[in-house]
């Protein structure tokens, strides 16, 4: 056997193909005029039976049809299939629908042709499943280009039994398996009741018949054509006959060569642990553009581990441990500011499957969250207890990064960091074994799990106490920043003399010829009193003249609602840096002035700290730089550029925020001395080996 047997019919109506799916069968096929409509109408009246269409190419260009047949695969949940006749013109046709459907290559696609031209097409979008296309034809030439470029083949059992061997020397010709093409058999029942007199003889003669086309040619798809209820139903219980039949359970799918090509050195992939190798994606894989990139940065990961429970995080580990000199990265949500949840040719660990949300005990707002979980889906999983955890302020972040880094967020002067309300863990450590960490249980773990937990472990639950939190307010606010300095100042002293209740943050931008200087000022102030939101806010709408204000009442969670849906897919490789000061001094923002009109950043944040936050003793966390009120952070496209115009302000700073920081070289500044060699000591203890290596490594740990 060289594939999953699958059964289907070959219809011409929708009703067939319900009675189809009714009876269990896997597939069903359209032909002839219109199957693409018709095709069209099948996926809208069934659930779960595979789509096939076999298109005459005089009717559809084949970019068009590619992008038709994604949009149709996204829509059915990944149900679609192509098959194509032999013709002149159909190995460019193939060619075409294939890059056009290869929505991971960012450049358009060009194709000049004897058939087919195409001067630009854009690409995409990625189907939900790699669409297999299958051709027809049992002549010489239609068989080797099956052999070649298809996913399968279609002919009659005759057809089958002629050309097996012919297929499979055409593929080995261009160095592919003989199971990486699909022997699809059709079958008539018209003409075998023509010399069968009844059903029963009929059912029987049609095992016998079926079964040595399984095993001594590889069949691997039955197609009934039909549209006879009868008949559906009797090919359905032959199916379940057949399958009880077979000498061994199909073998596990394998590579295709387009696939195995694209490989990168150093990674063992045919030994990637079993209970990993569903799920792991490498480049050429259909799933590769989906996972390579995070949202602020563009990947070419060698490979992207995607376990599912705890045991499979160690069997991940595993693997990891087996290749000492391959660059290996952590991703939860995949937000990835610092650019460690990518790589270049490595291993990525993601945990996104591990997303999973539940109140352990309601009356003390005890709840246990996944590290793939995004913070949009807690607030919303939180919102209807009327509760909240502080946690960033975009809803694509995943939980596992912030929460093992800080968690400046919304609510931080009020409420604290994230790691601040974090009671308990399960972790999986470098050597595979799994550990729960708390103040009871291995504490200095849990120490310094809360502020540099990436560089000790896989965190695969996090244990919350949450916080009563109704509706907040929420402030946008656009004001004049002809002075930047001064408004710094003026923000910063605000800030610091204004309640707890009230987080925020400031963003600038470089000047742009022609239009005033801005600075966007967001406000969170929790309260549900429409007057205390404004009086809270006044200082700060009175801080410059207003060119744009918004303030609405919301639930926290509507404030975190801004994730974009879909996969990443963020290119370059942005250079971000960061600091932690207690106070915006006349000194500091007039460095930070210099900085924003310099061009060298695009994006130039204060995010607020202080209040809650330093209310924790700086020795109880690894994140110790707790009498910072402002965190900073500045972001551009050019390393030399940003860190010679960033350098000025270092000397202002007390600290830094690892999870903003992209260079390698500061982890002084993130942990004070006696933080850091406590760390240090933990890290020779837990991950003697540096296995978690690429995650802002603690350093010198002899």
């Amino acid at each position: 056997m060289l594939h999953r047997l699958e059964f289907g019919a070959l219809v011409t109506g929708a009703g067939a193909a319900v009675e189809a799916e009714r009876r269990g069968l896997d597939l069903v096929a359209v032909q002839g005029d219109g199957a693409w409509t018709r095709l069209s109408w099948i996926a809208g009246v069934t659930e779960r039976i595979g789509l096939v269409a076999q298109i005459d190419l005089a009717e559809h260009a084949p970019a068009v049809l590619a992008r038709s047949a994604a949009s149709l695969d996204l829509l059915t949940g990944g149900r679609v299939t192509l098959a194509l006749a032999d013709e002149p013109g159909t190995a460019e046709a193939v060619e075409i629908v294939r890059n056009v459907l290869d929505a991971g290559e960012p450049r358009p696609y060009r194709h000049l042709g004897e058939h087919y031209r195409v001067p630009q097409a854009q690409r995409g979008p990625l189907p939900a499943h790699r669409i297999a296309i299958w051709l027809t034809g049992a002549d010489a030439r239609s068989v080797r280009l099956a052999g070649r470029t298809a996913e399968g083949w279609i002919g009659t059992p005759d057809e089958l039994a002629a050309t097996g061997k012919l297929l499979d020397e055409a593929a080995a010709e261009v160095g592919r398996e003989a199971a990486e093409i699909r022997r699809v058999v059709i079958l008539d029942p018209r003409a075998a009741s023509a010399s069968e007199p009844g059903a029963a003889d009929l059912f029987e003669l049609s095992v016998a018949a079926l079964l040595p086309l399984v095993v001594e040619h590889g069949a691997g798809t039955f197609l009934l054509r039909t549209d006879d209820p009868d008949e559906l139903r009797r090919f359905a219980e032959l199916r379940e006959v057949v399958l009880r039949e077979l000498p061994e359970p199909p073998p596990a799918p394998i590579k295709p060569a387009a696939v195995r090509a694209k490989r990168r050195p150093g990674i063992d992939y045919d030994n990637v642990p079993a209970s990993l190798a569903a799920t792991a994606v490498e480049p050429g894989d259909l799933d590769y553009a989906r996972v390579r990139s995070t949202y602020m940065r563009g990947g070419a990961p060698g490979l992207v581990l995607r376990p599912r429970s705890t045991g499979e995080v160690a069997d991940a580990l595993a693997f990891v441990r087996a290749h000492p000199g391959v660059p290996f990265g952590l991703r939860s949500g995949g937000h990835g500011m610092s650019g460690r949840s990518t790589n270049d040719g490595g291993i990525v660990l993601s945990v996104q499957a591990l997303d999973t949300m539940e109140v352990l005990d309601a009356a003390e707002r005890l709840v246990r969250i996944g590290p793939g979980a995004r913070w949009a889906d807690v607030a919303r999983f939180l919102m209807p207890y009327g509760w909240a955890l502080s946690s960033g302020d975009y809803g694509g972040v995943g939980v596992s990064g912030l929460a093992t880094a800080g968690g400046v967020g919304w609510l931080a002067r009020e409420h604290g960091l994230t790691i601040d309300h974090l009671r308990a863990v399960k972790m999986v450590l470098a050597d595979g074994s799994v550990v729960r960490a708390s103040d009871d249980e291995n504490p200095d773990l849990f120490w310094a799990v809360r502020g540099a937990g990436a560089n000790f472990g896989v965190v695969t639950s996090f244990d919350f106490q949450v916080d009563e939190v109704g509706d907040v307010g929420f402030a946008q606010l656009v004001v004049a920043a002809d002075d930047p300095a001064d408004l710094l100042v003026r923000w910063g002293r605000a800030i610091e003399a204004a309640p707890r209740t009230l987080s925020g943050q400031l963003i600038m931008g470089p000047p742009r010829p022609g239009q005033p200087a801005f600075a966007q000022l967001m406000a969170v102030v929790d309260a549900a009193d429409p007057s205390v939101i404004v009086d809270t806010l006044q200082p700060l709408a009175q801080l410059a003249p207003l060119y744009n204000q918004n303030v609405v009442l919301t639930p926290y969670a509507g404030i975190v609602n801004n994730a974009a849906e879909g996969y990443h897919s963020g290119q370059g490789d942005p250079v971000s840096r960061s600091g932690l000061i207690e106070h915006l001094t006349p000194a500091f923002a007039k460095a930070a002035a210099e900085l924003i009109a310099s061009g060298a950043v695009h994006w130039f944040q204060i995010r607020t700290v202080g209040g809650a936050v330093a209310d924790i003793p700086p020795a109880a966390t690894a994140y110790a730089h707790r009498s910072a009120n402002f965190s900073i952070v500045a972001m551009g496209s050019s390393e030399r550029r940003v860190d010679a115009a960033f350098a000025p302000l270092r000397s202002h700073f007390d600290g830094m925020y690892l999870s903003f920081e992209t260079g390698l070289d500061h982890v002084a500044d993130a942990f004070p001395p006696p933080t850091l060699a406590r760390l240090r000591e933990l890290k020779r203890r837990y991950d003697p080996a540096g296995l978690f290596r690429d995650n802002f490594a603690l350093g010198d740990q002899s």
